[in-house]
């Protein structure tokens, strides 16, 4: 409890405002900067934000951590990354950041206030590898990787301990999914709104499959012929379910059944602003997310920057 009390105290200050609650957000949202600017050279892909108005970013290029003010649109580097990517990042209610870590096979935990790594798992071997994205859930987190078929999860105890590194388990993908060679696959995760199983995106082909957490077998969801090409970051907010679509520069907004067995694809976010968006996180009545600007080469100058949108 103590920790926790520290976490939220320290991140007070770094807002340098009165703790901004989400419903709050909403409501202000205007004064809320609609565009962050990211270090140069920083090639962001995950975000992750909590219950606070504060933002965490990943870096493709080394693995560093940004951590920035959403008040203020000001920040700085949190963590200096391994040399090896950080991609996609969640972070837990007793403040710690769980960080896929792309290439490199591995994934590291973080605090989010001090930057200092709590963990490392080696989940697979480089170079067939290349661990995307996760997702918390009531057991642990959960991670894809898109060129090899299978998930993996880190088991917490009871008190949220962190496990050690031989109890990281291997989940095999079964079923509808088909990996394609040389290719991005399983991409993006989340929660089905009933929580009873995750969703995943395969980004080569743009279809979403539903994943059995019993047996890795996978369903591919009925969205009345639509796909959901170059399908990167999802969020999901009860039934209402976010898929970026990087280099269609959009946002996919579907609604689910409960078992997130079928969707609807109701509409698509866009905004000028967007450069091959990755990923998505909300706060308050907005969408925040990092321009990945794939198509374009990077530069140890290339400027890179994170948007809002506000939420349909």
């Amino acid at each position: 409890m103590k920790r926790i009390l520290g976490i939220l105290a320290a991140s007070a200050c770094l807002v340098g405002t009165a703790l901004v609650p989400a419903g709050r957000a909403a409501a202000d949202s205007p004064v809320f900067p609609g565009t962050i600017t990211l270090p140069a050279g920083f090639r962001p892909e995950g975000i992750a934000i909590g219950v606070l108005p504060v933002a965490y970013f990943g870096s493709m290029a080394d693995g560093s951590l940004y951590r920035a003010d959403l008040v203020t649109g000001q920040g700085d580097i949190l963590s200096r990354g391994p040399g090896t990517p950080a991609l996609g990042l969640q972070i837990d209610h007793r403040g710690r950041l769980f960080v896929a870590g792309g290439t490199g096979g591995d994934v590291r935990v973080v605090d989010a206030w001090t930057g200092a790594v709590l963990a490392n798992y080696q989940f697979a071997t480089p170079p067939d590898t290349f661990v995307n994205d996760v997702v918390l859930t009531p057991t642990g987190a959960w991670f894809t990787d898109s060129r090899t078929p299978v998930l993996y999860h880190l088991p917490l105890g009871p008190d949220g301990a962190l496990p050690a590194p031989e109890a990281v388990q291997r989940l095999p993908l079964t079923g509808d999914i088909a990996y394609v060679p040389a290719a991005f696959n399983a991409n993006g995760i989340v929660r089905t709104p009933d929580g009873t199983g995750l969703i995943i995106v395969q980004s080569v082909t743009g279809l979403l499959f539903r994943v059995d957490l019993a047996t890795g077998a996978t369903r591919q969801l009925d969205l009345g012929g639509e796909a959901l090409p170059d399908g990167d970051g999802l969020l999901v907010e009860g039934s209402t379910l976010y898929v970026v679509q990087n280099r269609r520069n959009a946002i996919a907004v579907i609604t689910l059944d409960p078992a997130g067995t079928t969707g609807t694809v109701v509409r698509r976010i866009t905004d000028p602003r967007f450069d091959v968006p990755a990923t998505v996180a909300a706060f308050g009545g907005r969408l925040y997310l990092p321009n990945a600007r794939f198509d374009t080469p990077p530069e140890p100058t290339t400027s890179y920057d994170a948007v809002a949108v506000d939420r349909p």
